[in-house]
C-alpha cells in the first residue's frame, strides 16, 4: 500500500504522521513545492520511527510527481488555509487552480488511484477533481464529513460529560459554518438517544458550536487546524488500505441519493478497497431534508464560480 499526500503543510505533516504511526502503508510520499520542505518533513517524521513502533517508509519530494508513481491512493491537501474571519469559500480561486493541476499530475503516474480531497472549500474541489479527470465517481472522495463528526463527538461528549468512546453522532451536508447538518436527533450516548441526557437548548448549542468548529480553531490558532482533519485522513485511508467497509460521512457525487443530483456534498458512504462502495441514505425527516436542500444549494452556488 503506498499513499501520496501533496502538501507538506500542517495538514499534509499530521496526515503522513498518522497514517505511518497506524502502520498499515508499506510506504508514504509527501510532495511539496517547496524546496526541501517535504524532504525535510519525512526525515523529521522517519526519525519517529522507532520511537513511535512504525515501519511505514515515509519519503519526500519537491514536486516530482514521478515519485508518486503507482500509489493506491492520494490526498490533496494542497492549497492556501483559511486566515481568521476568511470563510472555506473565499479560497476557491487560488485553490481550484492548484487542485486542477495536482490531480491532473498525481493520474499521471497513478492512473488507478484513489483521490481523497482536503483542499477548500472542500466539496466544491471535489466536485472540480469529478468534472476535470474523468475517474469513476467511487475513486474521488472529499473529506468533510469524517471531521465535522470528529467535532461534533468532542461538543457532545463535552455537553454530556461523558468519555468520548461511548458518544456517536453524524454530521452530513455542506463542509462549511451554514452548510453542516449535525444530526442531532440520531446523536446517541451508548445507543441511548443523548436527547434523554440533555436539554434541547443544550443540544442546540452543540449543534452551534459543531458548524463553527473550523472557524473557531481558525480565530484561536490563527490559521487552519491539523491535527484533527489529519487524524480524519488517515481513517479514512485506512478504511480503504484495509477493506473495513467503515461508514464515514464523505463528500459523495450524489446521482439522485438524497434527491440531489450534480454536485458533491457530505452524505455516510462505506469505503473501501474499490473507495466508496456505497452511498447510505438515511431516512430523514422534514426538517433534516430541508436543511440538506438549504445545504446543497448553497455547495451548487459555489459550484457555479468555477471556470470548468
Amino acid at each position: 500500500m503506498k499513499v501520496t499526500v501533496v502538501g507538506a503543510g500542517a495538514v499534509g505533516a499530521s496526515c503522513a504522521e498518522y497514517i505511518a504511526i497506524k502502520n498499515f502503508a508499506s510506504e508514504v510520499v509527501i510532495l511539496d513545492i517547496k524546496e526541501g520542505y517535504a524532504e525535510g518533513k519525512a526525515m523529521d517524521l522517519m526519525q519517529t520511527a522507532s520511537l513511535n513502533g512504525f515501519d511505514t517508509k515515509i519519503k519526500g519530494s519537491t514536486n516530482d510527481y514521478a515519485k508518486t508513481a503507482n500509489s493506491d491512493v492520494c490526498v490533496i491537501t494542497s492549497g492556501i488555509p483559511r486566515k481568521p474571519g476568511m470563510t472555506r469559500e473565499e479560497l476557491i480561486g487560488i485553490n481550484a487552480g492548484i487542485v486542477k493541476s495536482v490531480s491532473a499530475s498525481l493520474i499521471e503516474h497513478s492512473p488507478n488511484t484513489i483521490i481523497i480531497v482536503v483542499s477548500n472549500p472542500m466539496d466544491t474541489m471535489t466536485y472540480l477533481v469529478h468534472k476535470t479527470t474523468g475517474l469513476p465517481k467511487n475513486r474521488i472522495i472529499g473529506m468533510g464529513g469524517a471531521l465535522d463528526s470528529a467535532r461534533f463527538k468532542y461538543r457532545l461528549a463535552e455537553a454530556l460529560s461523558a468519555p468520548i468512546s461511548d458518544v456517536d453522532g453524524m454530521v452530513i451536508g455542506g463542509h462549511s459554518d451554514k452548510g453542516m447538518v449535525p444530526l442531532t436527533r440520531l446523536a446517541t450516548r451508548n445507543s441511548v438517544p443523548v436527547s434523554e441526557f440533555i436539554s434541547d437548548e443544550r443540544l442546540n448549542q452543540v449543534k452551534e458550536d459543531t458548524k463553527v468548529g473550523g472557524a473557531t480553531l481558525t480565530k484561536l490558532l490563527g490559521t487552519s487546524a491539523w491535527y484533527a482533519p489529519g487524524a480524519a485522513v488517515s481513517g479514512m485511508v485506512q478504511a480503504i488500505a484495509c477493506d473495513t467497509k467503515k461508514i464515514f460521512p464523505c463528500s459523495a457525487l450524489l446521482d439522485g441519493e438524497y434527491g440531489l443530483s450534480d454536485l458533491c456534498i457530505g452524505v455516510p458512504v462505506v469505503l473501501g478497497k474499490d473507495g466508496i462502495e456505497s452511498i447510505v441514505e438515511i431516512d430523514l425527516n422534514d426538517a433534516e431534508k430541508e436543511h440538506i436542500q438549504e445545504s446543497a444549494a448553497g455547495v451548487s452556488k459555489t459550484n457555479g464560480l468555477l471556470e470548468l
